[in-house]
């Protein structure tokens, strides 16, 4: 697969297969963050869903996939430290504000920092409707969000915390966006990168999350937790595999363009699983942020 895979790199059927590997990349992020927001404390349900992926990555990373080229290793540090700041930052996030509002700032900031980066490292250049559809994107996102703070009666005591945290946890979305893409693509074997990433990226957070559940005074029961951390887990190979895989085949701006109308999906999950509100006018929002998403495909 992975022949098959680099051979794509490039070429009209590699682009085609970049755009269905991001949406399906958006729809399981939202899913993702739902578990790590659900009734679970988010640091909890993030080191869970850590310990399961690294401890899933381990045997194809050992045993399965090809050693990585000895440069690889100041690769996969960089990778390690980017992705540690960022899901504290979410965490964070997650624990200050209600998810529809948090999820769509992180996801708004998100991609304008990524396509910047993306003229920076990888000279990615967007098309004047292609911009115009970024701008119809984050008009949905943000005014998704600002929506959401102005009607939502949910932890309204700690928003500007929540918020700040958000943008901050968008910035490194884009910052681990653009440099897993540097990774993979540095990689000769894509799916090495992706069975080392996950090993090492789970090997923090299970520490951490133990330690805060032995402290809790009243923790909760594991056998739930687990099954959600390994639900998560499963959810995470397809989430941040098929976005970094996208990456690789096509260009990581109009990768991480895509992958916000994973904020439609989220407020969908937060209306039919968290119960949270949604009415016509933000169903309208969402419509903007799936417009945007199609100009910016069509416009490429």
């Amino acid at each position: 697969m992975s022949a098959w895979l680099i051979s794509l790199e490039g070429t009209a059927q590699g682009h085609h297969l970049a755009m269905v590997l991001a949406v399906l990349a958006a729809f399981l992020h939202a899913v993702f963050g739902a578990l790590q927001k659900g009734r679970h404390d988010p640091w909890l349900s993030r080191g869970a869903i850590d310990g399961s992926y690294a401890l899933m990555a381990a045997p194809f990373a050992l045993f399965v996939v090809p050693w990585p080229e000895p440069h690889m290793w100041p690769i996969f540090g960089w990778v390690f430290l980017i992705h540690l700041a960022y899901k504290i930052l979410q965490a964070q996030a997650y624990t200050k504000g209600a998810y529809t509002v948090v999820y769509p700032v992180v996801r708004g900031a998100a991609p304008l920092f990524t396509v910047i980066a993306a003229y920076l490292l990888f000279a990615e250049t967007f098309t004047i409707v292609q911009w115009l559809g970024v701008a119809v994107l984050l008009s949905g996102i943000f005014g998704l969000a600002l929506y959401n703070l102005r009607y939502l009666d949910v932890n309204r005591e700690n928003l500007p915390i929540a918020l700040v945290l958000a943008v901050f946890t968008g910035m490194f979305v884009a910052l681990y966006t653009t440099y897993d893409a540097y990774g993979i693509r540095a990689a000769a074997d894509p799916f090495t990168f992706l069975a080392w990433f996950f090993m090492i990226d789970g090997v923090v957070l299970p520490f951490y999350a133990y330690v805060r559940w032995r402290a809790m005074p009243a923790p909760p029961t594991l056998g739930p937790l687990m099954v959600r951390g390994v639900a998560g887990g499963l959810v995470a190979f397809f989430s941040f595999g098929s976005i970094m895989l996208a990456t690789r085949l096509d260009k990581v701006g109009e990768a991480a363009v895509l992958r916000e109308t994973s904020t439609v999906f989220a407020a969908l999950i937060g209306w039919l699983v968290l119960k949270e509100t949604v009415g016509p006018r933000r169903i309208a929002l969402m419509a903007l942020i799936a417009v945007g998403a199609v100009i910016v495909e069509v416009g490429g």
